[in-house]
Formats: structure tokens, C-alpha cells, sequence
């Protein structure tokens, strides 16, 4: 089945990212770079292609936003923030950062200057709180990555390339929730050997769903919908599956405790 052949991809690629960081970050904190990563890569793929297809559809068919040069781009920045939320710069876009890596000496400072970049970007527009302190926990200059800057880097290259090599296509075409899957199976990898709770382990999508038609049980629209303990917010996304996106007439609320998986369900709202 598609859902197995995808999943098991997805598991390999972050097995093969985790083996080559072996002893040098631990597994709970490894998890924020595995997905603060794919974020990255998804919004800027996300943003390329928005911008790519409108060029395409006006007639420019070999318009690729990744090879405009920043001041170019620029002109685009207060029309793309009120249509996307955010904007990302074509030097600053997850390809471009990848295709450098190696040689750049400099590649802690570079991605927290794009991270800097993109959450500042949302200032002041209706998405500032969706992006506001999303890559937190995404911390570049740790000693956990290495003891010196080369060191970090090193790491950091291997994580770019292992997620750039994630075969995850248009998020919306794919048959399993990436980012939630992502998320369970590094619990599974890691959680018992961190000594966590096991109740951070993000809830398998058939239970998700089942708990929903069990709460939504006769009724065909909801006022609101509500998790005290979101977690990555696998729950309040099944309601809009179930009942439909316009059923939930004054949308999504929840609470999370752990700021990690806080951000995690931000994303996967955000995404979604």
C-alpha cells in the first residue's frame, strides 16, 4: 500500500540522518533538528513553487524563483507576506542553503540568519504569531552538534543533505502526515532511552480519527473545536477530516505544556 511505502521511506531517511549523528546529539533533542529541517525545506519549497506557478501560468515557463537574485526578489517581499504569511529570500530558500553547505565555513551563522529572517519577515502581518519562535528549538551554535565551529557545521551539512534526500514530494499529494509520522517514529526511536514520559508519543493518526467520529458522533458541524493536551495537534486536525474544513465555524483551540511539541503542533497547523 502506498501509506506502508511512503512511511518506511521516511523511516529509512531519518535512520540514515540519526546514524551519521550518532554520539553527538541526543536522541530528544535530535528530533527538533530532524523536523525544524524538514520545516525549512517545506516552506521553501512551499513559497518557490506558489511564486514558480504564477510566473508559469502569466506565460514565463522558465521562470524559477530559486536562480532570481535577492534584490529582485525583493520587489515581491510586502505583496508575497500579505499573500503567504511570510517571505524567504531566493539565496535563503533550503536548495540554495544545501547546494553551499560544504564549502561554507560560516553555515551556523548562515541558518540563523535565514531563521531570523523568516520569523522577522512575518512582523507585523496576520501570520506573526504562526511563525513567532518556530525554530527555538533549533539551536545552531550548540555543543551538542560539536565542540567547535567546523564540528557543527559538519553535522549540520549531513543533517541538510539527509533531508533534502527525503523523498516527501508536495506535502498536500502525500498519503501520510510527514511531520506527525516524522514525530512518532522519533519517539519510538528515542523516548524510552531519554527517559521521558511516554506520554509525549504523538498519537497515531487511526486513533486520532477514531476519537474524533466517537466525539462528533450524530452532529455534522461543530462551533469549536478543543484539545487541553494538544500535542502536535493530530486530534484537531482529524475534526476538520471528518467533519469537513467549513463544519468548524469558529476554528481550533488547544493547550501544550512542552514547548517542543508546542511548536510541532504550530507547524502542523500551520502546514495544514
Amino acid at each position: 500500500m502506498p501509506d506502508n511505502n511512503e512511511r518506511d521511506e521516511l523511516h529509512r531517511a531519518i535512520w540514515s540522518i540519526a546514524d551519521d549523528l550518532r554520539g553527538s546529539v541526543d536522541g530528544w533533542d535530535f528530533k527538533s533538528y530532524v523536523l525544524g529541517t524538514m520545516f525549512y525545506r517545506y516552506i521553501s519549497e512551499n513559497l518557490t513553487n506558489y511564486i514558480n506557478d504564477g510566473e508559469h501560468a502569466a506565460g514565463t515557463t522558465d521562470f524559477d524563483y530559486a536562480l532570481l537574485s535577492d534584490e529582485q526578489a525583493e520587489e515581491a517581499r510586502a505583496s508575497l507576506v500579505e499573500e503567504k504569511g511570510f517571505f524567504m529570500l531566493p539565496s535563503e530558500l533550503f536548495c540554495n542553503v544545501c547546494k553551499d553547505a560544504v564549502e561554507n565555513e560560516n553555515l551556523n551563522e548562515k541558518l540563523e540568519q535565514v531563521f531570523h529572517h523568516i520569523e522577522n519577515s512575518a512582523k507585523g502581518s496576520e501570520a506573526e504569531s504562526n511563525f513567532a519562535g518556530l525554530f527555538d528549538d533549533f539551536d545552531v551554535n550548540s555543543n551538542k552538534l560539536g565542540a567547535t565551529v567546523a564540528r557543527r557545521n559538519e553535522k549540520l551539512v549531513k543533517l541538510l543533505n539527509g533531508v533534502a534526500n527525503m523523498k516527501l514530494g508536495d506535502y498536500k499529494d502525500h498519503h501520510i502526515d510527514a511531520f506527525g509520522d516524522a514525530y512518532e517514529y522519533l519517539m519510538a526511536m528515542y523516548a524510552s532511552g531519554a527517559g521521558k514520559s511516554g506520554g509525549e508519543f504523538f498519537t497515531p493518526a487511526d486513533v486520532s480519527e477514531l476519537l474524533t467520529r466517537l466525539g462528533t458522533v450524530g452532529k455534522t458541524e461543530v462551533n469549536k473545536v478543543y484539545d487541553p493536551a494538544c500535542g502536535s495537534g493530530s486530534l484537531l486536525l482529524k475534526t476538520e477530516k471528518v467533519l469537513g474544513r467549513d463544519r468548524v465555524r469558529q476554528g481550533y483551540f488547544g493547550q501544550e505544556i512542552n514547548i517542543t511539541t508546542y511548536n510541532l503542533c504550530r507547524i502542523n497547523m500551520f502546514l495544514h
